[in-house]
């Protein structure tokens, strides 16, 4: 389960996630949906760690992610948009070295690399060094450190960049897999059809806040445009007035 209260964080004076209230719970996927500056990464951040709120909580399973970081950390799996490695790892190498970082059992070490590398097809080149992979290789590799340690909780951002269409299905039937068995995923993503194929719920955010929450199903009911596509539906939602339009209805 994730949960976010009253979750605001601050840089400088500007407020680029504002009293974010969102409860995620197990064997859910969820998308959180906006347009660039909307929040998005910033929310991802506070959700992993990597930036703490200015104000409000933060929890993963329960755990609150500044009081209680390692055990919130032992619980998630983070895939974020741009895959890092050390490059003068091989897969196989990177992959024991996460299970060190995960306290993984060394009797079990071999079995959950060994089940990753297989999952994820990296066989024709766990034994490279990760200098010579390509992006797509590099993904795949990510995800695999991610499933390591069996998180309760996985964080996706932008997924699919890089992955050629056996990847894409490989993880999208593994995600179905997995929420069904109760994990809870919580993915940001531009791509609208993936959002729609996979999503249970999901969220746009705009300029800080949840516009909108719930099904597709509910977000065509609650927005009056002819076109019901998805694009149409989240191109209404998040549509900004112009300046000037702003400052006359203030003057009204």
């Amino acid at each position: 389960m994730i949960q976010f209260e009253n979750a605001t964080r601050k840089y400088g004076k500007k407020i680029a996630v504002s009293d974010l209230e969102l409860t995620i719970p197990a064997g859910e996927l969820f998308a959180l949906l906006g347009p660039n500056g909307a929040g998005k990464t910033t929310t991802i951040k506070m959700l992993v760690g990597l930036l703490q709120p200015s104000r409000g909580v933060v929890r993963v399973c329960g755990h609150d992610l500044v009081s209680e970081t390692r055990s919130a950390h032992s619980r998630l799996g983070y895939v974020p948009d741009e895959p890092y490695l050390y490059d003068k790892l091989t897969g196989h190498e990177f992959l024991r070295f996460i299970a060190g970082m995960y306290r993984t059992p060394k009797r079990l070490t071999q079995a959950h690399v060994d089940r990753e590398i297989k999952r994820f097809e990296l066989q024709e080149f766990a034994d490279d060094l990760a200098e010579n992979y390509s992006l797509g290789m590099r993904q795949r590799l990510i995800f695999a450190a991610a499933f390591l340690h069996d998180p309760d909780v996985l964080v996706l951002d932008e997924p699919m960049v890089g992955l050629d269409p056996r990847s894409v299905r490989i993880v999208k039937d593994l995600l179905k897999e997995k929420t069904t068995e109760g994990m809870t995923v919580f993915m940001s993503t531009h791509t609208l059809a993936m959002a729609e194929e996979m999503a249970d719920r999901m969220g746009i955010m705009v300029q800080g806040k949840i516009k909108f929450l719930g099904t597709v199903s509910e977000l065509r009911e609650q927005v009056d445009v002819e076109n019901k596509s998805l694009e149409s539906l989240y191109l209404q939602l998040t549509s900004i007035p112009p300046a000037d339009q702003i400052n006359s209805t203030d003057k009204t």
